[in-house]
């Protein structure tokens, strides 16, 4: 469906270029169409209808409503033109209707657009207009009424006139003077009435009034509409005249079967009618609506219909769902499901074009001999940036069309920025105080009502709920905040040339900025308990405005330490700086950069992790506080990489400051100790650390390390059951992921149970240590009946390419396990060999005792100082050997 675009037509002088109006197809509102024009002829049919029913609920109308520039008005357009007499042209697409050849429907499309200058007396005079070319026939009791309104509110102004001037003749043609004039003169000829008709309009009103109170033969034909008399005697005035319809309707119910006639009525740009405290057109409409129910109404607008909210109760004549049951749902195009009623979700979201419907409706737009004038690359690119809006389609089709007119070829790059006329017509209709709430709102990705309001700095909000209901507002239910704006639309709002009168100046954006950020601290602080939905939240908005704004971090430091207390780890992408370099520039900066590294280091090698935490840390834009967080971490990776001596003066550092994470580098001391394996040093830290240092799993690792597995899950118990008291989920995981690695060693079956529970704490976090070791713990529970080792060296490759030194060499301790059980020397001699490998720079070398102590093979001299002395050590780890060989063949 297309037609001539005049204005792409009169910007060159190329002739062989076609622009046309392309329509995109709607095959889903186009369903929704027949399957609601079928229910209403139904209900027609139905012997229970009754026009004269004033009480009935109505379903005869369905609402088309979307943001400026969605395609409503290209919608109405094709609808008008496919329903025309059942034969009107439609997209291929949209294949043949599902009505019924009788009765005949008749499309008349009224835009109300105040550029069209269209009040409630055009409205009528349309519908009747319309009627009057199509059945060629006068319609006495609507006439007769509406000849009595126009003589008393247009004295001196003949009808034809009027219908000539305003272009409504040329439309519709000049039957209905000679209509309403024949419908005159028959009820004149009726009354027995002499004299010239025209002029005694009041005395034939007068007498036809009188005739049906006295229920007279003569005029039996208008006797069965039983409120005519009542109109004629009211007032000739705009409210009298807003209850005509209910005429027109008895009229079209008295029209024989072979002449029946079912209006469809397109009311287009239907926010143009009011607003929302002054309602008085929309008040007129609906009156049309109700009083006509067998006619069809079609709206399409910006904004739902509210007549199915109580809350209107006065304003309007009819309202709550129990009177327009349609309205008071979203339709969803496709079939109806069953059970679903005849009438339900009858206002319908016009969404965002889909990719494909983007470039074919470029391809269609500019062509030039039939073919695209735009190439498909570019169609491509356009199309991605449009996110799938019509309007800015359109506009880039003009503005490829004003390149090629000045002789440039048009690429990519003179598409990258925003159309203001996107923001023109989005604030077109708005208030100011919804328009200052949009800006507000674009700083965020997403909010809520109270997070708007407090963004836009004013006192109260009901502007946010009168804004959230405009088209361009996404809702997500389940989201954290359940409101954004179309992602062009904000798009537009923050980076195009604001030219309204009431645009913002840098400092307006600033100040916005410096609200939001305080708002969504706010909502953190102020939550009834942890939250760790939200605290990620407010931290991906609350970073990404500090650094776009070049703000302080304020709050943004606590909820930092509060991410990185409870390991969880989830990713915190930011979107990318608007038109600007990924360099660090400022503390927002580098500390968005920080928590990004730490949660990446789950998915990448620790030598990179290092790499980003370097250029963290030279950029000295953290404050003191925060550098010793990326001091931490990066002395945690260097020992995960082996790198001990870098890590021990990085955590002493730490330690020495005696910030937040003192007791934190204290442990990593502790781990680093033992790594060495100085024990004594080990243990003398870890009865210093309590919870803040985790001296529980401290110890744990110490008693494993000696193969002390009772004891060692015993501390691990202790330090979950700690966790579980401090609401620290990712604690819980790594304390229970080791608890299950030492149980793996010596009860395989309580060892299952023990990984369940490891793998369930760990659902929805991000620890990848922590998940390698169950991995681990899952291979130690078979050690000894391994079938084959290709899990192991697979986890093995994993391991690797994650870093992590220490899990690699407690995977070897398991194969050592394996091989000693399965008496296999030679195996566990290999084992050892790749242990001393990785225990080349001195770290982890107590594992190549250990492997020997459960072979039995002799050592040579160590330097690992025991707690209990390398004998008491031996036996153990050679008791676990014994009792896993017993257990196997027990098995057997």
């Amino acid at each position: 469906m297309a037609g001539r675009d005049l204005r792409a037509l009169f910007s060159s002088n190329d002739r062989r270029l076609e622009a046309a109006e392309a329509f995109t197809n709607r095959q889903g509102q186009w369903e929704l169409v027949q399957t609601a024009l079928g229910e209403h002829l139904a209900t027609l049919a139905s012997a229970s209808f009754d026009v004269e029913d004033l009480e009935v609920p109505r379903n005869n109308i369905l609402v088309f409503h979307g943001t400026g520039g969605i395609g409503k008005t290209t919608l109405s357009r094709t609808l008008e033109a496919a329903l025309a007499a059942g034969t009107g042209p439609r997209p291929a697409r949209w294949g043949e209707p599902r009505w019924p050849a009788r009765p005949t429907l008749l499309p008349i499309r009224i835009d109300l657009a105040r550029s069209a200058g269209v009040d409630f007396e055009r409205v009528i005079l349309t519908v009747r207009l319309a009627l009057a070319a199509h059945l060629n026939r006068p319609l006495p009791a609507f006439d007769i009424a509406l000849r009595r309104y126009w003589e008393h509110q247009h004295p001196g102004e003949p009808l034809e006139e009027y219908l000539s001037r305003g272009g409504l003749a040329a439309r519709f043609g000049k039957q209905l003077p000679q209509q309403m004039q024949s419908a005159l003169a028959d009820i004149a000829q009726a009354l027995l009435l002499p004299g010239t008709i025209g002029s005694a309009i009041g005395q034939l009103t007068g007498a036809l009034t009188t005739a049906l109170r006295e229920r007279r033969q003569t005029v039996r034909a208008l006797a069965g509409c039983a409120r005519l008399a009542d109109l004629l005697d009211a007032e000739p005035d705009l409210d009298a005249l807003s209850y005509y319809p209910h005429l027109l309707a008895f009229e079209l119910g008295q029209l024989p079967a072979d002449q029946a006639v079912v209006p469809v009525v397109l009311l287009d740009t239907f926010e143009d009618t009011g607003t929302r405290t002054h309602r008085d057109l929309e008040r007129l409409l609906q009156r049309l609506v109700w009083l006509l129910p067998n006619a069809f109404f079609i709206v399409t607008g910006r904004g739902r219909l509210q007549w199915a909210d109580p809350a209107l109760q006065g304003q309007l004549d009819w309202t709550g769902p129990a009177a327009w049951p349609g309205l008071a749902g979203q339709a969803v195009p496709g079939p109806r499901t069953a059970g679903t009623p005849a009438g339900a979700g009858r206002q319908v979201l016009i969404g965002d074009f889909s990719p494909e419907d983007c470039t074919g409706y470029l391809a269609r737009r500019l062509t030039r001999d039939g073919q695209p004038l735009i190439d498909a690359d570019l169609r491509q690119i356009i199309a991605e940036q449009s996110h799938g809006l019509p309007l800015y389609l359109d506009l880039a089709a003009h503005r490829f069309l004003e390149l090629h007119r000045a002789g440039h070829t048009p690429a990519a790059a003179d598409f990258g920025a925003d159309f203001p006329a996107l923001l023109t017509r989005t604030l077109a209709d708005l208030t100011p105080d919804e328009r200052h709430l949009l800006r507000a709102a674009s700083l965020l990705d997403a909010f809520d009502l109270k997070l708007a309001t407090a963004a836009a700095g004013l006192s109260h909000l009901a502007a946010a709920s009168r804004m959230v209901e405009r088209p361009f507002v996404r809702h997500d239910t389940f989201a954290l905040w359940p409101y954004h704006l179309h992602a062009l639309i904000r798009s537009t709002l923050r980076t195009a040339d604001d030219a309204t009168d009431d645009r913002w100046t840098p400092e307006d954006w600033h100040q916005a900025a410096v609200r939001a950020l305080a708002a969504l601290g706010d909502q953190w602080q102020t939550a009834p308990g942890p939250d760790r939905r939200l605290l990620v939240g407010v931290l991906r908005q609350g970073l990404a405005l500090a650094r776009d704004h070049q703000l302080d971090l304020g709050w943004l430091t606590d909820a930092a330490w509060a991410y990185t207390d409870d390991y969880v780890w989830e990713p915190l992408p930011l979107p990318a700086r608007d038109g600007a370099d990924e360099h660090l520039a400022t503390a927002a900066d580098a500390l968005a950069a920080l928590l990004s590294a730490l949660a990446r280091r789950q998915h990448e090698h620790r030598s990179v992790t290092v790499s980003r935490l370097d250029e963290i840390l030279d950029s000295r834009l953290l404050p003191t506080e925060l550098t010793d967080l990326a001091l931490y971490y990066r002395a945690k990776a260097h020992r995960d990489l082996g790198q001990s001596t870098a890590s021990r003066d990085g955590m002493r550092q730490v330690a020495d400051r005696g910030g937040r994470l003192a007791a934190d580098a204290a442990r990593g001391l502790a781990h680093l100790a033992r790594a060495a394996g100085d024990f004594p040093s080990a243990l003398a830290t870890a009865g210093t650390l309590g919870w803040p240092g985790r001296g529980h799993r401290v110890l744990g690792d110490i008693h494993f390390a000696h193969g002390d597995m009772n004891q060692a899950a015993a501390a691990f118990t202790a330090a979950r059951t700690e966790a579980e008291q401090h609401a620290n989920r990712g604690e819980q995981a790594i304390a229970q992921a080791n608890r299950a690695l030492a149980i793996a060693f010596t009860d395989p079956e309580q060892a299952a149970d023990e990984i369940a529970l490891a793998e369930q704490l760990l659902a929805g976090l991000d620890q990848r240590a922590t998940a390698l070791t169950v991995q681990v713990a899952a291979i130690a529970r078979s050690a000894g009946s391994l079938a084959s080792l290709e899990g192991a060296c697979a986890l093995r490759a994993e391991i690797r390419t994650a870093g992590i030194t220490s899990a690699e060499a407690v995977l070897e301790l398991v194969l050592a396990l394996h091989h000693a059980a399965a008496a296999e020397p030679d195996k566990v001699r290999a084992v050892v060999d790749r242990l001393r490998n990785l225990a080349e720079h001195g770290d982890y070398a107590y594992y190549v005792d250990v492997a020997h102590f459960m072979a039995g093979l002799p050592l040579a001299v160590s330097p690992t100082t025991w707690l209990d002395g390398p004998d008491a050590v031996r036996a153990r780890w050679k008791q676990l050997v014994e009792d896993r060989q017993a257990r196997i063949v027990e098995q057997q």
